[in-house]
Parts: structure tokens; sequence; C-alpha cells
């Protein structure tokens, strides 16, 4: 459940931050009667992520077995690209932010009506489908379709408050600290989700070795006990992995990890330009 909350919470605080600091500058450069079309962009983007939700929800129910354990593993791979890239993203850019939706916004306003829907709807929409998809996996992965939505929803809620007060001048956020652990802690998610993925397949018949396991801690920690519980639904937790489960976690996560981690290289300082020499004219 947190680590959906997690998801929740930061895929939800990114959306109302690009929320409010468009709608903080159309108010601040005189375009209050622009708000409608950011709202209207706003709307189909949610509406969007629940019908893509619902789409993958619903749509896999009706395939066999085997089926559904290829889509299942296949989508979760690939919301963990689609996570991984989103935070080696946010932190490249979270300091300029504000500047780049100013950018935007400014050639959105000069191009009409349906440039500024087209412009909310994109800032927002993305995050909403990488929440829809990542989430359904989450779903997947823990066999249980209350505590993980109830967890997102907990999350999307704070992350909606948080963002109000933001736009109040209440809170001040260091954006560039925040979107650098809970980073961390997704990548740590992620690396769970892939592990699930993979098991996924082996169930599917696409990948071997599902007979093959890692360890079996079941007896220590077992899946109905609290704390299997809890390591479930936070960390994606399985204790009998199988061995190329638990080999592609390792490579998943300490490279990434490690990426991530790592301080930011220092741009170097543009050279002064020598003065040009003055030649003589006599």
């Amino acid at each position: 459940m947190f680590g959906n909350y997690l998801i929740g919470l930061r895929e939800g605080l990114e959306a109302s931050l690009v929320v409010c600091v468009l709608i903080a500058y159309l108010v601040k450069t005189g375009n209050k009667r622009r708000l409608a079309p950011i709202w209207a962009g706003v709307a189909i983007a949610v509406a969007l992520s629940l019908a893509f939700g619902a789409l993958l929800q619903f749509g896999s129910s009706t395939l066999t077995f085997q089926a559904q354990e290829i889509l299942g593993g296949t989508l979760s791979i690939l919301s963990v690209g689609l996570v991984t890239w989103m935070v080696f993203w946010m932190r490249r850019t979270a300091r300029h932010l504000r500047s780049e939706l100013h950018g935007r916004l400014d050639a959105a306003l000069a191009l009409g009506t349906g440039a500024l829907v087209l412009t909310a709807f994109l800032a927002v929409g993305r995050e909403g489908l990488e929440t829809s998809l990542f989430l359904w996996t989450a779903v997947q992965a823990s066999g249980d379709g209350v505590r993980p939505l109830v967890g997102a929803l907990l999350g999307l809620a704070t992350s909606v408050v948080l963002g109000w007060l933001f736009y109040q001048g209440t809170l001040r956020i260091d954006l560039a600290r925040f979107f650098r652990w809970t980073g961390a802690l997704l990548v740590l998610v992620a690396a769970g989700v892939l592990a699930y993925g993979v098991h996924d397949l082996q169930e599917g018949d696409v990948l071997p070795g599902l007979r093959s396991l890692a360890f079996d801690i079941s007896g220590t920690v077992p899946p109905d006990s609290w704390y299997g519980t809890l390591l479930k639904g936070t960390l994606n937790f399985q204790p009998d992995p199988t061995a190329l489960q638990v080999v592609v976690w390792l490579l998943y996560l300490v490279p990434v990890m490690a990426l991530f981690l790592a301080p930011d290289r220092a741009r170097p300082a543009p050279r002064a330009q020598r003065p040009a020499r003055r030649t003589s004219t006599g």
C-alpha cells in the first residue's frame, strides 16, 4: 500500500504543481479569462487516464490465464521503463520546471484556445497514463485490488492538498530534493514490479526457470502474515522468487539506483573571450 501511496503522491504532486504553475502564470499575466481551456485540458487528461485504467482491468479479464500472464508481464516491464524515464527526467528538470512551463504557455497563448487545452492535456495526461499503468501492474502484483487503490487515492488526495498549499504560498517545497528522494523510493518499488513481471512471463511460458527458486523463506516470512503482507504491498517482496527474478532485480536496481543518486556533474564555466586585438592603422 505504501508503494502505491508513493506513486499517487509523486505523480499527483507533479500534475498538481504543473496545473498550479499554469494557473498562477495566467492570473499573474492578466489572462484569468483563459483558465477554462486549462481546466478542460486537465479534465480530458483525467478522463483518459481513468478510461485507460478501466480498459486494462476489464480487457484483461476476458483473456486466458496464459494470455493474462503474458500481458501482465509485458505491461509490468513497460511501466518500469516509463517510471524509470520519468524519475530521471524530473530529477533533471525539477529546478527549471516553472520556466519551462511558462515558455510553453506563452506559445500556447499566442496560438489560441485549442493550444491551451492541448498544453494542459499533455502536461497532466502523461502523468495520468503512467499512474494508471503502474497502478494496474501493482494491483496485479499484490493480488489485492482494494489496498493498492486506497493507497493510490490517499497519495493523490495528499498531492492535491500539497498543490493547493503550494499555490496559496503557504507551503514551499524544495522540488529538486523532493523528487530526488521519492524517485529513489520509486526505483526500489519499480525493481519489485520488474521482478514480478518476469515471474508473469515465466508463468506464461515466455521465459524459462519457473521451477528454479533462488531461495524460499516462506516459513520465516509467511505471505499471509502482517509483515509479509507489508513487504508485498510496499516492495512487491516475494519469499520464494525464482533465480531469474533475483538476477533481473539486481541488474536493474544496482546500476539504476547508483546512477540516480550520483551527484550532478558541475558544468564547466564558459571561458571568457579574449578582447580582439586592435590593429594599428598607421
